[in-house]
């Protein structure tokens, strides 16, 4: 069968104070778009013009984002992954952010419908005095339709490095059971959920970041964040994705680097 096939790649360069492009890359069903911004950081918007990924299909993205330079990465819409007839949809993410330069990877939600399977990896290496605002969220089933799609299958693994050194490293397996679902301690019936990293060169920048967020994070047991080192990792459950994003959005908009959100992501 006819199988989706994508790669991107984009680098960038510094100049007077404004981060630029300096080489782009695309092919098959993988696009990047470079809108107009107001300010210094880069903005790409990473395209899958496939509309959606299923058994057999790969998307590959890499960026590369010069010393210095700030960069905000997202996507054009939430990336859509169809009923499987046989093998996971692939997504690999390669990121490098060079020296004291800041990386906004925020790619909207990713939608699993029934029966769908994805392996992601991504993959970051920063320099030294590289920061990195990074988040990821996954709607499982359609809010719409009222799906649960109870039987989708994820497999996403991140590693973190700081100049090769393994600093974050973690791996969200789903097998579409019932414990998993409503468990306590897992989704607790919940179809939402999202996981926000951020990363600063100091030793206490994950708790300075902590107590940044005291303010935007709601004390209902919705949000859990904790602060290790140079990191601060946040995870946000919700039924919905309107509401999952409502909660996310505000911890975003404090932690990034590009000083707003992308349009895309404006409620």
């Amino acid at each position: 069968m006819q199988r989706a096939r994508g790669a991107g790649r984009l680098s960038t360069k510094q100049g007077d104070n404004v981060t630029r492009i300096n080489r782009l890359y695309q092919d098959g069903c993988a696009k990047i778009r470079l809108p107009h911004t107001h300010s210094n950081a880069l903005e790409a918007v990473l395209i899958n013009t496939a509309g959606g990924l299923t058994g057999g299909d790969q998307m590959d993205w890499t960026a590369d984002i010069a010393d210095n330079g700030k960069a905000v990465l997202t996507t054009q819409a939430c990336e859509r992954i169809y009923r499987s007839l046989g093998g996971p949809a692939t997504v690999r993410t390669t990121l490098n952010v060079g020296k004291n330069a800041h990386l906004d990877w925020l790619p909207q939600e990713t939608i699993l419908f029934a029966s769908s399977q994805l392996d992601r990896r991504i993959n970051i290496d920063l320099a030294a005095g590289a920061s990195l605002t990074a988040v990821e969220a996954i709607l499982l089933g359609r809010d719409a339709m009222g799906e649960l799609a109870l039987d989708a299958q994820l497999r996403d693994n991140w590693r973190v490095r700081r100049s090769g050194r393994l600093l974050h490293a973690e791996a969200t397996r789903l097998d579409g059971t019932v414990a998993e679902r409503a468990g306590l301690s897992l989704l607790a019936g919940k179809r939402a959920f999202a996981t926000v990293l951020h990363v600063a060169p100091n030793a206490d920048a994950g708790a300075i970041a902590l107590a940044r967020l005291r303010e935007v994070l709601p004390t209902d047991g919705r949000i859990a964040a904790s602060a290790n080192g140079e990191r601060l990792v946040v995870r946000a459950l919700a039924q919905t994705g309107l509401a999952l994003r409502r909660l996310i959005v505000p911890i975003l908009a404090e932690l990034s680097g590009a000083g707003t959100l992308p349009r895309l992501w404006h409620l």
